[in-house]
């Protein structure tokens, strides 16, 4: 009964904007936040939820986890929830954001609606450390699907702080990981993915913003990236060209390329017996993280 207490105090969601959203506009009456399933629609109040190792188990690191949903709804429970549990084991300290999802309803600016949220779950990270026990220096990123470009483009656009910081914290993560991510909204674009965020008639100096392939600098983080090959939402060749991208740059890459898998399989590859998680704590290990 105690550590079912234990589990449930420290997996309450906090808010990221207590004294009020950025960028909102007043929520319609039909437009109320719905969790159906695996996934929740409309969200108004991001927050974003810790999910801490066991006692004696933390190693300071930190991964900040944004799930999926074609920036249209979250699949948080095996993109979120599963995902930060399975961190825990590995003695990482987990948050899980339930990011707003772009709207021209509840949004002045939808395009930069989803990026506010994660630049705040990182920059409250950070001046939190000392309360949650973890480093600032190793507060890593990953995401899955369009929270795999939630999380490139943070990951590729912390220079430009679109929430106020007046006290300079950095919106850079340490590193990032990027499962079946949307990341170009070139050729190779998840359609859906790029309308919701940029709209249906973009300006091409929108589209290559926010082709995250087109914004890496050798400063860009170390990433990790995985990718099924027959993946037919959103193509492979979003991990591959980033992967080129950073490899020109001489930023630390590792991929891993399934070939079936599909879209969306979260923490297993039903059609693989490889554990991608396997890898990528590896990953995390060599890189000193």
């Amino acid at each position: 009964m105690l550590f079912t207490l234990n589990l449930n105090a420290q997996e309450k969601p906090i808010p990221l904007y207590p004294n009020g959203v950025p960028n909102s506009k007043k929520a319609p009456a039909n437009y109320v936040e719905k969790r159906e399933g695996y996934s929740v629609s409309l969200v108004t109040d991001p927050t974003i939820t810790p999910y801490l190792p066991e006692k004696g188990k933390a190693n300071g690191t930190v991964v900040i986890v944004f799930p999926g949903g074609g920036y249209v709804n979250l699949t948080v429970t095996y993109e979120g929830e599963d995902i930060a549990r399975e961190f825990n084991k590995i003695g990482v300290t987990a948050f899980v954001v339930k990011y707003r999802l772009p709207s021209d309803e509840i949004m002045v600016d939808k395009t930069i609606g989803p990026l506010q949220d994660a630049q705040r779950a990182i920059q409250i990270v950070r001046e939190r450390a000392g309360e949650w026990g973890v480093k600032s220096d190793k507060i890593g990123i990953i995401g899955f699907s369009a929270g795999g470009h939630l999380a490139s483009t943070l990951a590729t656009h912390f220079k430009k702080a679109v929430i106020p910081n007046d006290k300079n914290i950095s919106l850079r993560p340490d590193f990032a990981m990027l499962i079946y991510p949307v990341i170009t909204f070139g050729p190779y674009a998840h359609a859906g993915s790029r309308e919701n965020l940029i709209g249906k008639n973009p300006s091409q100096e929108l589209i290559d913003l926010y082709s995250n392939e087109k914004q890496i600098t050798p400063d860009t983080p170390p990433c990790f990236l995985i990718h099924a090959e027959d993946d037919g939402a959103v193509p492979v060749q979003n991990s591959t060209q980033f992967y080129d991208a950073l490899v020109k740059n001489k930023v630390k890459a590792e991929m891993h390329l399934f070939e079936e898998g599909g879209h969306g399989f979260g923490m297993i590859n039903p059609k693989n017996k490889g554990k991608w998680f396997e890898w990528g704590a590896n990953w995390l290990k060599e890189n000193g993280f």
